[in-house]
């Protein structure tokens, strides 16, 4: 049986209500969507309620799944804008930065290809809550900043702003995390 098949299969089951097709639509699915979870909650414990929360949400909306795109991805979806209503809900959400012209930062690719993909999600951990959302949201998500602006509430100046400034402090961490293992290396 194709994966696009067996999809097909798992989706059908779960418009049915079939606990098993829920199941293992959970078991292919959640390491993938605890990892999301993870880039916008930092806590263990708050990224597990907020795929938990997800999975429940694309159970209950299963019958709004079109089967055009991708399930996975339709998955994500519902479980990025989980984690974003939990920011919201929680206001532990950056305030805005000021919005002002900000040149784009020099492209990471160069450092990234010296990073692991481990350090460099480490290196996106520390950014500041606002910052990582946004960051998360266009680099790894694939938002627009129009589509940011209208989940997060803010202008798509200060996504802009935001991920500049993003960008800008990844560079920092990146050129840390070189100066060390190239200290390491060479010792």
């Amino acid at each position: 049986m194709s994966k696009l098949s067996s999809e097909k299969a798992l989706v059908k089951g779960c418009r049915k209500g079939k606990r098993q097709a829920q199941q293992k639509v959970y078991e292919l699915y959640s390491p993938k969507m605890f990892a999301v979870c993870l880039r916008y909650v930092r806590h263990q414990f708050d990224a597990e309620e907020v795929m938990t929360n997800g999975f429940l949400k694309v159970f209950s909306k299963i019958d709004q799944f079109k089967e055009e795109g991708s399930f996975e991805g339709w998955i994500r979806r519902i479980v990025v804008n989980e984690a974003l209503n939990h920011l919201r809900k929680n206001k532990r959400h950056q305030a805005e930065v000021d919005i002002e012209n900000i040149s784009e930062a020099a492209e990471l690719a160069s450092a990234e290809d010296n990073l692991n993909a481990q350090d460099l999600m480490k290196c996106i951990d520390q950014l500041p809550e606002g910052y990582r959302t946004v960051f998360n949201l266009y680099a790894i998500e694939g938002y627009s900043h129009k589509e940011i602006g209208e989940q997060l509430g803010i202008s798509t100046n200060t996504s802009k702003s935001q991920l500049s400034r993003a960008r800008v402090l990844l560079q920092k961490y990146v050129r840390n995390q070189e100066k060390k293992t190239y200290s390491i290396d060479h010792e």
